[in-house]
């Protein structure tokens, strides 16, 4: 069950002008449910994204990253992005590849655009072949039902292991300019920062510039998506994508403007909503953790650190148990390979509870405080390092029995 995060209304999720959204039952793993997903933009449309760091990319991560080139390269923009579930097209070889193409084929001459503006996005099973012909199959049935206000469907159309729909809308003015702002999310499991097995979709409708675009999207996943972390697993298949359809008479073209810095700041707190739905949603999760580590040398060690404390299973367990083994969040920050760090300056917190100073227990530390925090199910851990400015903030949460169950069972 997720953790504090209530169903998102579908009435709630605003449409965006110049995207449309079609849904359809295609079988791809399992039968009557949502798993195919066609998006649909307006040739006034910009996007751009950023992927997996696995090595093993999925074939339609190589295929999108191919895509998004050629736009680059001839201004031809990009029409459609389609999306399956239940198959991940990863570790599938020359064949993958094939099957990554066809689906961009297929979808291209249904919408009568060329293959190299579509984008195709997998997430499932890897190392089993996809079955793109149903694919191929259900999309009529997915463009049939194309519509402004489908979010709330595209976000059931797109989960795996995920308990319940993620999406959520924004709208800010920008120089009297309304903008609209819509996005889903999917994932559950082999959540690590550097993207993981998470799909992303944002679109507004600004017109934005394909530069000022490319740095937006990875300005905000640098600071949403890329500060979530499940289980430490990095997927084949992570795709965070932007998209602005240029339906509004605002235009960003700058990225030292006002006008970037609005739109920018609009994104990256919608970025984050659904980066954290995504932790809510853990496979598991029962405690929403908040790791925050300040007065670092620069950012890079306070995420290093973060995340070691985020990744340890140990510390993850002892939240689910409630149980104040607090010493285990000292080992994560001492093996987080910050060779020089004075750990005898070292304070940490549990919400309001000082547990550690200067290095050691706090003698005014009680147990009995520790576990209070650790029984809710939301808690921050806070770690001052006492050598310099610079702070970091990861999203995690515990580590229970049904992950393990959830993960065992995930191909029966």
């Amino acid at each position: 069950m997720a953790v504090n995060l209530p169903l998102p209304v579908a009435a709630d999720l605003k449409p965006v002008a110049g995207v449309e959204l079609g849904y359809a039952e295609a079988g791809i793993r399992k039968p009557n449910r949502k798993d195919l997903l066609v998006i649909k933009l307006a040739e006034t449309a910009t996007v751009s994204g950023v992927f997996t760091t696995n090595r093993f990319c999925a074939a339609p991560v190589q295929v999108c990253k191919a895509h998004l080139e050629g736009v680059r390269l001839s201004n031809s923009p990009i029409r459609a992005l389609v999306i399956n579930t239940g198959n991940a097209n990863a570790g599938t070889g020359e064949t993958g590849l094939a099957n990554a193409n066809a689906t961009c084929d297929a979808l291209a001459e249904l919408l009568q655009c060329e293959a190299a503006q579509i984008l195709p996005f997998s997430t499932g099973v890897i190392l089993e072949p996809l079955p793109v012909e149903r694919v191929k199959a259900g999309m009529p049935q997915a463009i049939a039902n194309l519509k402004g206000d489908n979010w709330y469907q595209a976000a059931e159309a797109i989960m795996t292991t995920d308990t319940q729909p993620k999406a959520a809308s924004r709208t800010v003015v920008i120089n009297g300019h309304t903008i609209t702002l819509t996005g889903i999310s999917k994932g559950a499991g082999m959540i690590k920062p550097n993207m993981a097995t998470m799909l992303g979709f944002l679109a507004m409708d600004a017109k934005v510039s394909q530069r000022v675009l490319d740095h937006l999207v990875k300005q905000a996943a640098d600071r949403s998506f890329n500060c979530i972390t499940i289980d430490g697993d990095t997927s084949t298949n992570d795709s965070f994508m932007l998209i602005a359809s240029g339906a509004s008479a605002l235009e960003v073209t700058d990225t030292e403007s006002p006008e970037y810095a609005a739109l920018a700041a609009a994104v990256i707190d919608l970025s984050q909503e659904l980066a954290q739905k995504i932790v809510r949603d853990g496979e598991g999760a029962t405690k929403f953790i908040t790791v925050t580590v300040e007065d670092g040398k620069n950012s890079e060690e306070c995420r290093k650190i973060a995340y070691s404390i985020g990744h340890s299973p140990l510390v993850k367990t002892a939240f689910f148990a409630s149980d104040p083994n607090l010493g285990r969040i000292l080992a994560a920050v001492g093996y987080a390979g910050i060779d020089d760090l004075d750990v005898s300056k070292l304070n940490l917190y549990l919400d309001d509870v000082l547990v550690a100073k200067q290095g050691g227990r706090n003698p005014d530390y009680r147990e009995e405080d520790g576990q209070r925090v650790m029984k809710q199910s939301e808690i921050t851990i806070r770690v001052k390092l006492a050598r310099g400015m610079a702070k970091a903030t990861i999203w995690t949460c515990d580590l229970s029995h049904d992950y393990v169950s959830i993960n065992a069972d995930y191909r029966s």
